[in-house]
């Protein structure tokens, strides 16, 4: 029989449990054996779902550390500010690790995390989860089959007049598209808890009440227009790649439907098209015909591991896979890919900034090819 994976859980916030359920629905492949979080309700309530001995129970991953290696791998789901620090601390120690993206905030914190962990052997997947995505396979594998040929050539808004500085207090909220009573609220009372309303839950409890509660006196229930997040709403991202392929990005935080990918692809023999999780759809240039290619799709998927449509699952499987087979190309997001994605979107971020074109040279050879132990 295959061994079964131990993990160490460092966060157990909405991501870090979410991944933990794996081993509820796959208790011989991967079983939760720690965690350490800050918060007494977050850190308990993992360890009730996974009987974790209380010895292996932290409020700092720190703690955690200064025990003798006892997992296989660790789970890092801390805000992305505090990546870094666990990250490289437990590749030290032997780790191997799944590391909540991004990788780090900065360029530099980014590289340091990819050569430590090249520099103890150990496997790093970070959770970009939509490259697992069966759709996102399906496109991958018929571009490389060249089924298409070669690749061708905030706004400061003023809040409304009369609005109260949060939703629940507000006169004007049943006309604003942005009021946090329709996003979470709402929901909530037609007993929906899971993303986005579970976030809003700062007791442990999902509820109406602590929703509320949440609304009244937390972060997400604040006026749009008077908060000071300054994360982009909408975002376009143009790209020139050597050999002269150009691709562009666009991000729209306001839409019908949450975290919807439209994918389109232009090559010289024919075009790539998916919506959302498929099929994927090919038009041949030559003989003028469509071909729907269908997405090879699980059978089952447990419910706790449904999000992003079910990629948290297959990203999931494919780490545990990666450890217990030792075949690190199992991982779609190893070191070196995902630190030359990370360095393109700070360049991006950049030239965003800055308001002007960024030249970015990407090296295949920034770090030499790891041996796994």
């Amino acid at each position: 029989m295959a061994p079964c994976i131990t993990v160490l859980i460092i966060g157990a916030g909405c991501r870090g449990k979410h991944y933990s359920y794996f081993a509820v629905h796959f208790p011989n492949r991967m079983k939760v054996v720690g965690v350490a979080d800050p918060h007494a309700f977050a850190r308990n309530d993992l360890q009730k779902i996974h009987c974790i001995d209380k010895k292996n129970v932290f409020n700092d991953w720190k703690v955690a550390l200064e025990r003798e290696r006892f997992a296989d791998a660790v789970i890092i789901a801390t805000p992305d500010r505090l990546h870094k620090g666990p990250a490289i601390a437990f590749a030290n120690k032997g780790y191997h690790i799944l590391l909540e993206k991004p990788m780090a905030v900065t360029p530099e914190d980014c590289k340091e995390i990819v050569s430590v962990c090249k520099a103890n052997n150990v496997m790093l997947a970070v959770c970009h989860v939509l490259r697992y995505y069966p759709a996102s396979l399906k496109i991958k594998e018929l571009l490389d089959a060249g089924a298409i040929g070669d690749i061708c050539h905030i706004q400061h808004l003023e809040p409304p007049k009369g609005a109260a500085s949060r939703c629940l207090d507000c006169s004007v909220e049943q006309t604003c598209p942005y009021s946090a009573k329709k996003i979470y609220l709402q929901r909530a009372e037609k007993g929906y808890f899971n993303w986005p309303v579970s976030v809003v839950c700062n007791s442990g409890v999902c509820d109406i009440e602590s929703v509320t509660e949440g609304l009244r006196s937390g972060p997400y229930g604040r006026c749009v227009y008077e908060c000071d997040n300054d994360v982009v709403s909408n975002q376009v991202v143009n790209m020139e790649f050597e050999g002269g392929a150009t691709a562009a990005f666009t991000m729209m935080a306001f839409t019908e439907q949450l975290c919807r990918r439209k994918t389109t692809v232009y090559g010289t023999k024919g075009e790539l098209f998916c919506d959302g999780g498929g099929p994927v759809q090919v038009f041949d240039f030559c003989t003028r015909e469509k071909t729907a290619y269908p997405t090879n799709k699980s059978t089952f998927i447990p419910s706790h591991l449904m999000g992003h449509d079910g990629a948290d699952y297959y990203l999931m499987d494919s780490f545990i896979s990666a450890l217990t087979e030792n075949k690190p190309s199992l991982i779609q997001t190893g070191p070196e890919a995902t630190l030359q994605t990370h360095l393109l979107v700070f360049e991006a971020e950049k030239s965003r900034k800055e308001n002007r074109v960024v030249c970015l040279e990407m090296r295949k050879e920034l770090f030499p090819k790891p041996t796994y132990k």
